[in-house]
């Protein structure tokens, strides 16, 4: 799209940022600047807007117009079973430690809608553990973790998510955990009854609780090297002793201060245990 001050684009972006953080407490100073771009301009034709100073007014004046912008320019692409062969290093190589310990918390950190959510508590269930499993799963946006509490997803990715689960370990079919219904499906609400939804910001918010188990993937990857390095340094402040963290594909502790805290469990998956 061509807008109206392009060249001052990136300048204005900045301030609408500003504006943001002090106007709603949203931080995204510290997210990488060419996909927030992207989403920003992507938001802009689909609302028919011609600048930024357009986009800011209605941003501040519109609490309800601020959570369609939030929930376009916040990361919310996920699917169950991403990367089947991570939730089978859980399945082989976590679980049955975590299996050890009389009560199991766990940290489902960006959340999104929730599939990924599922894909933890389905494993949990058939490794026995989900009854006595606590799972906190947050997000930034508050309209995702509704979505991710309806457990509501479309049918036209159901084939892509079985697969997913077989190649996961899956022992079950896996049409016993949902409902089909005019094209789409809703998974059974029994999975999660230990699931507590609420939102928080991992730019800005503090450890809230100790965990066994943190999971943010694909989450990293959307903040530059210095919230990387501190979301690292709060993980590694949430986990209890010999505590598991699960990144995404695309993302390492080998280049933040806090590696030498960890041993690698599981390099290809990403998976690693806090050692100090």
């Amino acid at each position: 799209m061509k807008l109206d001050n392009e060249e001052f684009f990136e300048e204005e972006v900045e301030t609408l940022i500003q504006d943001i953080h002090q106007f709603y407490g949203y931080d995204f100073r510290g997210y990488a600047r060419a996909s927030v771009y992207r989403r920003i301009k992507r938001f802009l034709t689909n609302n028919h807007m011609s600048s930024i100073r357009e986009l800011k007014k209605a941003v501040l004046a519109d609490s309800y117009f601020f959570e369609g912008f939030l929930q376009e320019v916040t990361v919310n692409v996920t699917e169950m079973f991403r990367d089947p062969s991570f939730f089978l290093a859980l399945r082989t190589r976590v679980l049955p430690i975590l299996s050890t310990y009389p009560h199991i918390k766990i940290w489902d950190a960006g959340c999104s809608t929730g599939e990924e959510l599922f894909s933890l508590t389905i494993l949990l269930s058939e490794a026995g553990l989900l009854n006595r499993t606590k799972i906190y799963a947050t997000d930034i946006n508050q309209k995702v973790l509704k979505q991710a509490k309806e457990g509501i997803y479309s049918a036209n990715h159901i084939a892509e998510y079985t697969s997913g689960y077989y190649a996961a370990g899956g022992k079950q079919e896996f049409s016993s955990y949902y409902t089909s219904n005019y094209g789409n499906v809703k998974f059974n609400s029994s999975l999660l009854k230990n699931v507590i939804f609420y939102p928080h910001n991992l730019a800005s918010d503090f450890s809230f609780n100790e965990f066994h188990l943190i999971i943010c993937r694909n989450v990293l990857i959307y903040f530059n090297s210095e919230l990387q390095d501190r979301v690292l340094k709060l993980f590694q402040e949430s986990l209890v002793p010999l505590g598991y963290l699960g990144l995404g594909k695309k993302e390492t502790l080998s280049l933040s201060g806090v590696s030498k805290n960890f041993d690698i469990v599981d390099k290809d998956n990403r998976i690693y245990r806090k050692i100090s």
